[in-house]
């Protein structure tokens, strides 16, 4: 018999989603720009198209400016999270889960996040508003972070946002030349009933 862990699995996907909205709302309040990236900001984008496509994440990745990280920290241990400090990132745990894996992980605008990457990250001019008010990546910056960073879930990322027709000619056209041929790559390896709308 097979023990059933969907309401597990339904209470995690919501638990991400309060941290999000929580952490994304206390920097509002700051007046701190951010920008969602990640598997949020992708679930954001495909759920524009298809809500039914959107694949879940366990953490919150965020895109911010470094030189705010201070105030940054002040905002967010007032709702009552953690930092803690890695060799290439910073991060906030929630008391309830310090899983690092589930927490709120912090990338630098316009800085690499590994120093093999083809490009920086983008700036934090490149976001736009989603309807219920989160400031997210906007679609062609995200899709050239997930070319870049080209881990295998952010593969996966890239053919949902294919799937649901959101990488477009121009698109394409606007990215760098390596990361155009990474993306004909991508898309030519995945089963073609992945790629279908």
């Amino acid at each position: 018999m097979i023990r059933s862990n969907f309401s597990e699995h339904t209470m995690a996907v919501d638990r991400v989603e309060r941290l999000l909205r929580r952490t994304a709302e206390a920097l509002d309040r700051a007046s701190i720009p951010y920008a969602v990236i990640g598997g949020n900001a992708v679930a954001i984008w495909v759920g524009s198209v298809d809500p039914e496509a959107v694949r879940t994440t366990k953490d919150v990745d965020l895109l911010v400016d470094r030189a705010d990280i201070d105030r940054i920290t002040l905002v967010l241990e007032s709702i009552g999270l953690t930092r803690v400090d890695l060799r290439r990132m910073t991060l906030f745990l929630d008391p309830e889960r310090p899983d690092k894996k589930s927490g709120v992980h912090l990338f630098w605008s316009d800085m690499k996040v590994w120093p093999s990457n083809l490009t920086p990250a983008p700036s934090l001019d490149r976001t736009v508003r989603s309807s219920d008010g989160l400031s997210v990546l906007d679609l062609a910056a995200l899709i050239q972070m997930k070319l870049v960073a080209d881990r295998y879930h952010d593969r996966a990322h890239l053919i949902d946002l294919s799937s649901v027709g959101l990488i477009t000619q121009t698109v394409r056209n606007a990215l760098p030349e390596p990361l155009q041929q990474r993306l004909t790559q991508i898309e030519s390896e995945s089963p073609p009933d992945l790629l279908e709308e």
